[in-house]
């Protein structure tokens, strides 16, 4: 459509659900010279004295930072994060240790979630092509003629008209709703056995109460705990665990009983009383993993962040997956001219894959991060892995560097992963059987005198009998 002058209309394009990756989606649609209309059911979270909504510390990485870089705003987000190079592992005696996230220099950044939402909103609103409504719920939408209907608290009503309707509006989207009447749209939800709760860990004397440039985890086989710092010098600590668990402790001492059980080393660092106060201030929250596709309905509406993918968050990636969602379709856009026709059935085909791939992993990664980090084979393979990448650095590429500090895509992350996995363990493999054949060739060229071990074994054994008796 043209206006009287020649020249060409600029399209509308709302997006519904003003949370991180809605206010991203703002500022990349304004940016490409779009008619921007945001329309948040909540109220404005900068004005807000309580900020619903989830609040687990999110883990900043590469494909966040880059979607944020796209439109000036890493440098600024990234001040305001505290670097993470690496997962301190807390053993139960108390024992500390460190595995790197990668290579030296690389790490993820811990961020708050309320504070990057309001910086996002705000760089929304510098935009002069860009509006943000609050207090709008979505009522109604078609999806042949963009036309939508939001309802406000104060029982008043809107429509507007969109040429593309971007539903950003979370893992129970009312957006995807008008999907699933639709024929051939696949969805599945899965809500996993555990559930969380988030503790605060106060600083002391001023100072972090434990180092702050790491990811605390307390991995206990079929549970765990993690911390991750925040600016202002206290630890978000999030207990991940089966919901039978949380309802099995009623009482105060019973909550000190568990910890003293299972985190002793942390009763001090969040202090008694409040631990008690934090442990009952809500119940264990759920955590659902979605899946759906395509991401798209005709030319008129796309799905992005935890509408059409929502993630349970121990990859870290929930974020990251959803502002690098900004990214693909940015990418689709140049490559098709900003044919809506043809860009969303583009999109739906390049980011399906790799969303259904995150999904996964980060259901793996729960299993690593509560029990593999405990294990002598697992840390012996991280350092295997990492020496390969040192020795070949495009050969061999660990799946957390694929997935944390490079753009590679989801799904062939995965797969070279799995590739990688059979190649080095079979190297392992003949290593290990050419070390024994190794060892039992010399031993039948160079036989050892068995009487001269039978007496040391001998007086080791009198010496164990001796500790045994005493």
């Amino acid at each position: 459509m043209e206006e009287s002058t020649g020249r060409p209309l600029k399209k509308k394009v709302v997006v519904v659900g003003g949370g991180l990756v809605g206010a991203l989606n703002a500022c990349f649609f304004a940016k490409r010279g779009f008619d921007v209309e945001v329309f948040e059911t909540r109220e404005d979270i900068r004005q807000a004295k309580v900020v619903k909504g989830r609040s687990i510390n999110l883990a900043l990485s590469h494909r966040g930072r880059q979607a944020l870089k796209q439109v000036g705003m890493e440098d600024k987000i990234v001040s305001q994060g505290i670097p993470m190079n690496s997962r301190m592992i807390h053993s139960l005696n108390g024992k500390q240790s460190a595995i790197p996230y990668g290579k030296k220099g690389q790490f993820i950044l811990s961020v708050d979630r309320a504070n990057l939402n309001k910086e996002l909103l705000t760089e929304a609103e510098t935009y002069p092509n860009t509006k943000l409504n609050f207090d709008h719920r979505l009522q109604d939408w078609s999806a042949e003629t963009g036309l939508m209907t939001f309802a406000r608290s104060d029982g008043s009503e809107e429509q507007i008209n969109a040429d593309l309707i971007v539903g950003c509006d979370g893992a129970f989207s009312t957006i995807r709703k008008q999907f699933l009447r639709r024929s051939r749209f696949n969805y599945s939800q899965t809500y996993i056995p555990h559930g969380y709760m988030e503790l605060t860990m106060p600083p002391i004397n001023g100072e972090f109460a434990m180092k702050p440039n790491h990811l605390h985890i307390w991995p206990r086989n079929t549970f765990m705990m993690i911390a991750l710092p925040n600016l202002d010098k206290t630890f978000t600590c999030t207990l991940f665990m089966p919901f039978e668990e949380f309802e099995k402790i009623t009482t105060g001492d019973e909550v000190i009983d568990f910890f003293q059980t299972y985190f002793p080393d942390a009763i001090p660092l969040i202090g008694v009383d409040a631990l008690k106060e934090d442990y009952f201030r809500l119940p264990g929250q759920a955590m659902v993993s979605i899946k759906c596709s395509p991401y798209h309905i005709g030319d008129k509406c796309v799905l992005m962040g935890d509408a059409a993918h929502a993630v349970v968050p121990f990859y870290g990636q929930g974020m990251n997956a959803g502002f690098e969602d900004c990214i693909v379709f940015g990418e689709v856009l140049d490559q098709l001219n900003e044919d809506f026709g043809a860009v969303l059935p583009e999109y739906s085909r390049v980011r399906v894959p790799d969303d259904h791939a995150i999904a996964d992993l980060a259901m793996y990664n729960y299993i690593e991060m509560r029990a593999h980090v405990n294990s002598k084979w697992f840390i012996f393979r991280k350092h295997v892995d990492n020496l390969l990448h040192v020795l070949m650095p495009k050969t061999i590429i660990p799946l957390y560097t694929m997935v944390t500090f490079t753009r590679t895509r989801y799904h062939e992350a995965v797969d070279r992963w799995h590739w990688q996995e059979k190649v080095i363990n079979r190297v392992l493999l003949f290593s290990a059987t050419g070390a024994v054949l190794g060892g039992s060739y010399l031993l039948i060229k160079n036989p050892l005198d068995i009487s001269k071990l039978i007496i040391p074994a001998e007086k080791m054994w009198d010496r164990l009998v001796a500790l045994w008796t005493h």
